[in-house]
């Protein structure tokens, strides 16, 4: 019986370093180079009417052309400009436009997201975030930020998740494939009038469109269980 112990060992052994391997990744691996344009971070999104959507005539930028947009830190300071404003290249045969600013109205009820699409580039900003994905001027094809919730701190370093996750369209919906090729943790789809928005966890929200930001999501409210770690308190 001592081979079975030994194996057993052996494979708590490789689940606990590979345990401590992720852990590593998510939170204390080298954090992704900022690439969103300044101009975007400083602008102020909450002034825009989302429903006067731009016109996809090709008369702008190229998608591209465009930075790459990913989270400061672990959240945005207040809504930022859209990353896609320049952008008027056109969606391809395949893909659904959802673009624009939409609210829970079931499930996460108040959640505000705001989709951007240009060729075949989308990007998703609430919450603190902005998830980017697709061809663009400094990085590759899939998301390369953070989740945004602060897990713990440590003194006045904030320790949140990385994520990576590429956006495919596949029979109408939008799938988030982890690090590109991995499973499908998220999907956003048209229901009529409403996008839908399934998560890992199991929900599934449905949202309606809406013109102008509330007033209460123009600045995040701080996400996760911000633990203190080592702290001299």
């Amino acid at each position: 019986m001592k081979w079975l112990a030994k194996i057993a060992l052996s494979i708590v052994t490789a689940l606990v370093i590979g345990a401590a391997w992720l852990f590593w990744l998510a939170f204390f691996s080298e954090r992704p180079p900022l690439t969103t344009e300044q101009a975007a971070l400083e602008g102020d999104g909450s002034t825009i009417d989302y429903c006067a959507l731009p016109k996809l005539d090709s008369s702008g930028r190229r998608a591209a052309d465009i930075p790459k947009g990913n989270t400061p830190g672990c959240s945005y300071t207040h809504f930022p400009l859209p990353i896609l404003r320049e952008c008027t290249e056109p969606l391809p045969v395949g893909t659904v436009d959802i673009r624009g600013l939409w609210i829970g109205v079931t499930g996460k009820v108040g959640h505000v997201e705001r989709v951007e699409q240009c060729g075949t580039r989308t990007v998703i900003t609430s919450s603190g975030i902005i998830h980017d994905s697709g061809p663009n001027s400094t990085g590759g094809f899939t998301s390369n930020d953070t989740e945004g919730a602060v897990v713990f701190t440590i003194g006045d370093r904030e320790y949140c998740p990385r994520t990576s996750a590429g956006m495919v369209w596949n029979q109408g919906a939008l799938e988030f494939r982890v690090f590109g090729w991995g499973p499908t943790v998220v999907r956003r789809y048209l229901d009529g009038q409403q996008l839908v928005w399934e998560y890992v966890d199991g929900s599934i929200t449905r949202m309606n469109r809406i013109c102008t930001l509330p007033e209460d999501q123009k600045v995040p409210a701080p996400r996760g269980p911000r633990y203190s770690l080592f702290s001299a308190d």
